[in-house]
């Protein structure tokens, strides 16, 4: 089963990593650096996890749930909708449900289109 964490992914850190990777995948889906609000070391560490698994969910709805969070919303539109045309995988969310990386960002679509129906 996957793990995430619906906006934000749980991760277990890989051992036996060169350090320079390590480093990066130490917290590959940015767990810690979103809790902390700190925005910017996120999208480092998640864009750069991406570069490795293009295709991860985990990945993905991370950095869309990041896009959302600051105001680019057509970005995570564009990601919500690349994890929709991939495979459905489930996932173990924050909460400790299961949810399937559809329904993830099929919420995160429908959280766009009500903040910009709010914003009209």
């Amino acid at each position: 089963m996957r793990i995430a964490l619906a906006s934000i992914v749980l991760a277990a850190p890989l051992a036996l990593m060169p350090a320079a990777q390590a480093q990066v995948r130490e917290d590959p889906y940015a767990k810690v650096a979103i809790q902390n609000g700190d925005y910017e070391l996120a999208e480092r560490k998640l864009l750069a996890e991406q570069k490795i698994f293009p295709a991860k969910p985990e990945v993905l709805l991370n950095l869309a749930a990041l896009y959302t969070k600051t105001g680019r919303h057509a970005e995570a539109r564009a990601i919500y909708n690349r994890v929709l045309e991939l495979d459905a995988v489930a996932m173990d969310v924050a909460d400790g449900q299961v949810a399937g990386s559809h329904l993830l960002a099929s919420r995160g679509l429908r959280v766009l289109e009500s903040s910009r129906q709010a914003s009209r």
